[in-house]
């Protein structure tokens, strides 16, 4: 029997990228629930298994450098993103397959490594899919379609969190790797081997001039990035709406099916747990977007980000009045009933709200959005959001440990809402570039030089903050984070005119991405001493490069060009 090629008709379109976003989110629900599920029971920390989820998003922040990659490296045979989602999905299944072979918890080392692999190969294959959407979709097929899209993914996470661990009595956690890796193969044995994209009428001949060719669009997506988010305040002000947390996080995240082990609930409740959440927000998605397109966006999204609080708010106070503060180990005491219904009662409302904010917070980044630099923008600020999400996974198992669940949900509850202070900048402009845009790019240098000179002082005092230090270490790796890249993005659109500062940028940025590794410190045997010495350097000659970069005039971006260009 011949398979239809689904990219022909409207329906078929809908359904193959809805199937495509399923294999997306399945990786994703299976670490973050059905692993962190298991991990929890072998006696792993909520520290630890918050930095394992964290590692699992970090692919999906910096996807936007398999872009040019992509645009470039074709196939006439197999299609120009077909074959990179063909090949993609081979590798995720592969590497699944391989963590067979992992003992855990003793290789939880080798088991992130691997993983860390396997969801590269999925934040690559998330770009290739979108490329296709975005050439494949007509227009009035794309809002219904990126509905649908986000509720495959939520589906994914259901599969992959609660429909594993509904399986892994039958199965076993060995087992359930093969499994995913079984439902991705059939993706791509169903819907993307009988797809025909249209072909590339002139596919790069030599590896060495398509090499030159990604180079050469890296260099122009760091500057039309640039010039995309300093250009005007809606832009600008939707970098930091992206790196804040989109509302609450914790039920979200691993915090949830952490203390589900706790309080007793076997693998089948933590996935019916799972897949009912999964469920009520795939729903919600859809129903979120629709109702952004007729009663506005911003004031739809309002209601949803503040409605993300209240039940991390609820189940905080349970907790509280149970006194319920710390991670006890899986078994070791008598947990109340009302314990277990409270979790149930706040998944299940938290998901509604993070279902219904989903779609719209994706759609409010497409109206800040210069059409003119599209693809580029867009996917910066989607990379965005990962980081954050990653940087949130990470904290929370920290803050976990040494403040207890209820701090650290009423934490989560505070800082979710603060993106709601951007919400009234976010207006579509006409302009790619406006008069303010040169201070806005002098300011943002001068701020994070600051920034980076501080830590200093900080870090030679750390040890006074106590249990707030994972509130400024997360801080610091925003900082350290957004200061590599404004380096990498400002020499190019600087150019020549940078001066001394364009090399200096050049080696400085990685140095500062590598300040992550602070984390390791007292773990590194003989080069510790260096390490340290380093942690303190790197920060000085970053602050230095960026006030450098501040002094520069950044007249490159004084000239106001209509967006629709």
């Amino acid at each position: 029997m011949r398979l239809p090629n689904l990219l022909a008709t409207s329906r078929g379109r809908l359904a193959a990228f809805c199937a495509l976003y399923v294999t997306e989110g399945i990786p994703l629900g299976f670490a973050a629930t059905a692993v962190a599920t298991q991990l929890r029971r072998m006696g792993v920390g909520p520290a630890e298994i918050g930095l394992f989820v964290a590692s699992f998003y970090l692919p999906w922040a910096f996807k936007w450098a398999f872009g040019p990659f992509i645009d470039v490296f074709r196939s006439q045979r197999l299609g120009h993103r077909r074959g990179w989602i063909l090949g993609t999905q081979i590798m995720m299944a592969l590497t699944l397959l391989s963590l067979v072979l992992v003992p855990l918890p003793d290789g939880l080392w080798l088991f992130t490594a691997i993983l860390l692999v396997h969801n590269s190969f999925g934040a690559m294959q998330d770009v290739a899919i979108d490329a296709l959407a975005c050439n494949t979709l007509r227009e009035d097929e794309r809002g219904l379609a990126n509905g649908l899209m986000f509720a495959g993914a939520a589906v994914g996470q259901a599969i992959g969190g609660g429909g594993v661990l509904f399986l892994m009595s039958v199965t076993g956690f060995q087992g359930s790797f093969i499994f995913v890796a079984g439902v991705i193969l059939a993706v791509t044995t169903f819907i993307v081997l009988p797809m025909k994209e249209a072909v590339v009428a002139n596919a790069a001949s030599q590896a060495a001039g398509s090499l030159r060719e990604a180079g050469a669009e890296m260099k122009k997506f760091a500057v039309d990035s640039f010039r995309s988010f300093i250009g005007t305040k809606g832009a600008f002000s939707g970098v930091f709406f992206a790196l804040l947390p989109a509302g609450a996080m914790s039920l979200g995240l691993a915090l949830q099916s952490n203390l589900a082990v706790e309080l007793g609930m076997d693998d089948d409740q933590v996935g019916a747990l799972s897949l009912v959440s999964m469920i009520v927000s795939a729903a919600c998605m859809v129903l979120g977007g629709y109702l952004s397109d007729r009663l506005g966006r911003r004031p739809t999204l309002f209601v949803y980000l503040l409605g993300m609080s209240p039940p991390v708010f609820y189940l905080m106070w349970v907790l509280h009045s149970h006194g319920y503060v710390m991670p006890r180990a899986p078994g070791s005491h008598a947990v109340e009933p009302a314990l277990v219904t409270a979790l149930w009662i706040a998944s299940i409302w938290y998901s509604v709200f993070q279902g219904l904010m989903y779609g719209t917070r994706s759609a409010i980044f497409m109206d800040v959005t210069n059409p003119r630099v599209a693809a580029t923008q867009f996917t910066a600020y989607m990379a965005m959001m990962n980081l954050a999400i990653a940087i949130a996974a990470s904290w929370q198992g920290i803050a976990v440990e040494a403040w207890g669940y209820p701090i650290t949900l009423l934490v989560d509850g505070i800082t979710g809402v603060l993106c709601l202070l951007l919400l009234p900048a976010l207006k579509k402009s006409s302009v790619v570039s406006d008069a303010l845009a040169v201070g806005r790019a002098r300011k943002s240098a001068l701020v994070l030089g600051i920034c980076c000179l501080l830590w200093i002082p900080y870090w030679a005092n750390h040890d006074m903050l106590g249990k707030a230090q994972p509130i400024m270490g997360t801080f610091y790796t925003l900082v350290f984070v957004a200061s590599a890249l404004f380096l990498l993005a400002g020499r190019e659109v600087l150019g020549e005119a940078a001066g001394f500062w364009r090399r200096a940028a050049l080696w400085t940025a990685p140095l500062l991405l590598a300040m992550h590794a602070r984390y390791q410190l007292g773990k590194l045997g003989p080069v510790d001493a260096v390490a340290n010495v380093l942690v303190y350097l790197i920060p000085l000659v970053g602050g230095i490069v960026l006030l450098g970069l501040a002094s520069r005039s950044w007249q490159q971006l004084d000239a106001a060009e209509p967006a629709s260009a």
